[in-house]
């Protein structure tokens, strides 16, 4: 019979890729029968990452307004800083002073009678001299009694008158050697009188400084942790400006408002546009005059 083409012919034995078995891919392979399945690709997956419950805002996405009022913000805290170390007024530096003054007096003192030992050692040296010179003029007038010439005589007559120009000449050393020891000694009495007032001052100073740092400590801390927090809104470059302008200012002034249509630092007039400008909170405008960063009513009351 002839086989009609086109067609396939039928088989009885399925092929070898029918007959092959698909394995599922199951957690139950290589485990005991009965275990709970286990999703393989749920094993495979990495943990995903723990997020932070407060999301942390970019300080590149934080708005223009934002930005002014944290600016405002932190010149307010600053200038309540600033108000409460004014309070101290100039003890800090009187305290400063009194210690390099009480410092200097110690070193003095020191100094001086170091050169009292010297001035002793000196007045001790002589003093041997003496004897020495005073033990060869001995020696010398017993030789005279044994001379046998008159040229031995002579010789030893001018060895002696020597060593009394020697005892002479140590007697006036001596002489001024005790003068400046005694005008060392009284100086070292007038600044030893001295050192024990600046001490006295110093811990007078010192108690009043401290009495007024605990009354403001707690409050000036509170005040540099807002100040620490709110920088958190402003940028690294903003921060930088804002400390400079402050440290070039007299008053500590960075971020000062319009006041009667001029600047609140140098308090030049402000042209009408910029003055627009600034209302609008689309930028960042410094005074053309006296480069303070410069804010409107509006920022102002957001922070009040």
């Amino acid at each position: 019979m002839a086989k009609t083409p086109g067609k396939p012919i039928a088989t009885s034995q399925p092929s070898k890729l029918a007959r092959k078995p698909v394995k599922k891919e199951t957690a139950n392979d290589g485990r005991k029968a009965g275990a709970a399945p286990v999703d393989i690709e749920a094993k495979e997956k990495p943990a995903p990452p723990k997020v932070k419950t407060e999301p942390v805002e970019d300080k590149s996405d934080i708005t223009i307004e934002k930005k002014l009022i944290a600016l405002y913000k932190l010149q307010q805290v600053d200038s309540q800083v600033d108000k409460i170390r004014i309070i101290r007024g100039e003890l800090p530096l009187e305290v400063q002073d009194l210690e390099d003054e009480i410092a200097g007096l110690e070193t003095r003192i020191d100094n001086h009678i170091q050169e009292n030992e010297s001035f002793e050692k000196s007045i001790m040296d002589k003093k041997n001299g003496i004897k020495d010179a005073l033990s060869l003029i001995k020696k010398y007038e017993d030789q005279q009694m044994n001379v046998r010439n008159n040229r031995e005589y002579d010789s030893l007559t001018k060895e002696i008158e020597y060593q009394n120009l020697e005892i002479q000449l140590c007697e006036k050393r001596i002489r001024e050697y005790q003068g400046s020891l005694d005008l060392k000694k009284e100086e070292i009495e007038s600044y030893q009188k001295l050192l024990q007032d600046r001490k006295n001052d110093l811990d007078i100073k010192r108690n009043e400084l401290d009495d007024i740092i605990a009354e403001t400590e707690k409050e000036e801390n509170e005040l540099i942790n807002i100040s620490e927090s709110t920088k958190h809104y402003i940028e690294d470059r903003l921060l930088t400006a804002y400390t400079r302008i402050r440290k070039n200012a007299r008053n500590g002034l960075a971020v000062v408002q319009i006041e009667r249509d001029a600047c609140g630092g140098c308090f030049n007039k402000i042209p009408p546009q910029h003055q627009l400008d600034i209302r609008m909170h689309k930028k960042i405008i410094v005074c053309e005059y006296c480069g303070r960063i410069i804010v409107d009513d509006g920022i102002v009351n957001a922070v009040h």
